[in-house]
């Protein structure tokens, strides 16, 4: 009874966070669809994919502190993304993304081996390391490139209000649909991830084939990573909060972490943004509001875990 009230709860609330979000000081027709429409659209998809995958790489990992910025894997897609712009080929920005993505998730892999094996505990400190030296890339590149400043800095701090052509708009809501069918993938491996989380030798007992899919997971979320980051810039410490919230509220399966995670990922986003568009005179990075919760809910995970 008490997680259903909450899961209510959380939709009542995310109803009146999307009207707040699209009447908030009564746009006018042009600015309605043109910007609040596509704006609340890419904060939607982009709350959605962060919280999912971080409550994916929670459980496959058994780390309650993975998530994509953590892990480095936001950085290594953003420094793709940005070689993709600074060659012109702003359309093709996911693809840079996607491929930064994928080789930080290989490269944080195969840091955290020990002997062969997958060593969890030296997950973090790899995923720090990666996104360490992505970071100073980016930060050469803004050297390098100052025409582009304004770009990488926007990608950098996290940046929701993104103005559309309609030939990129016609792309992201392509690349959206995309992203929806690649979370309904995630969502039905709920069953053998939680399988996994009790240890590979027993996953591998019930015939599930861990090392496969894992990597199928890798791809699947470094395409989304990249997708989001490419358009969103990297927004830190969702996927963190969110998956937390979950099970905080009661929930332990993840079958039901995962919608659960999905749902209040987008509001919590949105809220997020709301704040950082009207909390001050200017528009401030929405990565700076969630970084602002996020960290000392970081702090009181490390304290209790």
């Amino acid at each position: 009874m008490k997680k259903s009230l909450a899961l209510v709860l959380i939709c009542l609330g995310s109803l009146a966070l999307i009207a707040l979000y699209l009447f908030w000081g009564h746009p006018s027709s042009n600015i309605f669809w043109q910007v609040r429409i596509p704006r609340l659209v890419l904060t939607l998809v982009t709350g959605m994919s962060l919280a999912a995958i971080g409550s994916v790489y929670q459980l496959m990992l058994a780390n309650p502190l993975a998530e994509p910025y953590i892990l480095g894997i936001s950085s290594g897609s953003a420094f793709g993304s940005i070689i993709f712009a600074s060659l012109g080929l702003y359309i093709l920005m996911p693809l840079g993304g996607f491929i930064g993505a994928l080789i930080t998730m290989v490269l944080v892999w195969r840091l955290a081996q020990r002997r062969g094996a997958f060593d969890r505990g030296r997950l973090i400190i790899a995923g720090v390391i990666v996104g360490m030296f992505f970071s100073a890339g980016i930060s050469l590149m803004m050297y390098l490139r100052r025409e582009d400043t304004v770009l990488i800095l926007n990608t950098l701090m996290g940046n929701l209000g993104r103005i559309f052509s309609y030939s990129e708009y016609r792309v992201f809501v392509l690349l959206s649909a995309v992203i929806l069918i690649l979370l309904i993938w995630l969502y039905l491996k709920s069953r053998a991830l939680d399988i996994m989380s009790s240890g590979d030798l027993y996953a591998a007992s019930v015939g599930i084939q861990v090392h496969r899919l894992r990597q199928h997971i890798f791809v699947v979320t470094s395409l989304i990573i990249g997708i989001v980051v490419s358009y969103a810039g990297i927004i830190g410490f969702v996927g963190l909060i969110t998956p937390h919230i979950m099970r905080l509220l009661g929930f332990s399966r993840q079958n039901r972490i995962y919608p659960g995670s999905l749902l209040f990922g987008a509001s919590f986003l949105l809220a997020a943004d709301f704040l950082a568009k009207n909390m001050a005179g200017i528009e401030l990075p929405v990565g700076v509001i969630t970084a602002a919760i996020g960290c000392p809910f970081f702090i009181y995970l490390l304290l209790r875990k």
